[in-house]
């Protein structure tokens, strides 16, 4: 059976965000702690030894995989500020065009600090992304 590698813990979010090298990563890391906050109203967690999560939904897809995972969230790593937001969401696509400098994957989006990116685009990405989880997955 498969194990999920990325589970909400109770370590401390401020511990982490403390131990981030980078000054500006860091700081950057208590910007986005409190929009996240406010946007969603949830309590930050951590997920994982890196990732601060916000809510959380039970996903399970058509092969049988399932598990819980946060609705949104961000880890501050070495190379870029990684932003967690729901996959399959059409309105992302459209929302990133006027996001600012970033680069992407498949759930992830990459900024290197909070200057680059317009604030206002994130918290729209943010409520887009827990509503469509909120609809995806309803039963939470």
């Amino acid at each position: 059976m498969y194990e999920l590698k990325t589970k909400e813990t109770d370590s401390s979010v401020i511990e982490f965000i403390e131990s981030v090298d980078n000054p500006r990563k860091r700081e950057d890391a208590y910007k986005l702690l409190d929009i996240f906050t406010e946007i969603t109203g949830y309590e930050a967690k951590m997920w994982g030894t890196s990732i601060i999560g916000f809510g959380k939904y039970h996903y399970k897809y058509d092969s049988g995989h399932e598990g819980d995972a946060p609705l949104v969230g961000f880890s501050p790593r070495k190379a870029k500020i990684s932003l967690y937001f729901a996959t399959g969401d059409t309105q992302r696509e459209k929302l990133l065009k006027d996001f600012g400098k970033h680069t992407k994957g498949k759930a992830c989006v990459y900024i290197s600090k909070v200057a680059d990116i317009h604030v206002d685009v994130l918290k729209a990405l943010i409520k887009q992304s827990v509503m469509f989880l909120k609809e995806t997955y309803p039963n939470q």
